[in-house]
């Protein structure tokens, strides 16, 4: 990677609401994203069939193939999601069941946007989760937002100074990865 290439991030939100603050979270982090950072956000999550082992062979359903090559094609995820009663989404779930078996996961850079206090439960399932699938979690791009309020786009997000330095925060480490320094 080259300095004028863009480390490529893939943000995706674990949840499917239209006024979603996790997905509000990942805009942010798309406008505070440095030049050298190209932050993508990826929007086919409902798109994904319940994950099935028999469907996953050599030529998978076409919404996990494509769902499989912005994996490929990122070099690192941020991913922000809702706790739903102590847990996961199941489509974000579903989503990494479908990456279990699809060796270009391994070792793929992983960075957490937690944008509720106490919403610790979902964090912790998907650093195991992660974990058990050999992502690179990068805890240092990894935060807490200090958010109390389901009703804010990403423009008040961006007005809210600790809401701003911890997504800084977080483009920071990933921009470190992105210039070698681990």
């Amino acid at each position: 990677m080259t300095a004028l290439t863009p480390l490529r991030v893939l943000a995706i939100s674990g949840s499917l609401r239209a006024k979603s603050t996790n997905t509000a979270v990942l805009l942010a982090a798309q406008t505070l994203a440095p030049a050298n950072l190209a932050v993508t956000i990826y929007r086919g999550l409902g798109d994904l069939p319940h994950f099935n082992p028999d469907l996953d062979t050599a030529s998978p359903p076409s919404a996990v193939v494509s769902f499989r090559a912005v994996i490929d094609s990122a070099d690192a995820l941020l991913i922000c999601t809702p706790e739903y009663a102590h847990g996961l989404p199941g489509t974000l779930k579903n989503a990494l069941d479908w990456l279990v078996s699809h060796p270009p996961f391994l070792n793929k850079t992983v960075a957490l946007i937690n944008a509720r206090p106490g919403a610790e439960y979902a964090q912790a399932a998907l650093r195991e989760t992660l974990g058990t699938m050999n992502a690179r979690l990068l805890d240092r791009a990894s935060v807490a937002l200090p958010l109390t309020s389901n009703a804010l786009d990403a423009d008040a997000l961006l007005r809210i100074p600790a809401v701003r330095e911890k997504i800084l925060i977080a483009l920071t480490a990933l921009q470190t990865m992105r210039d070698g320094a681990h």
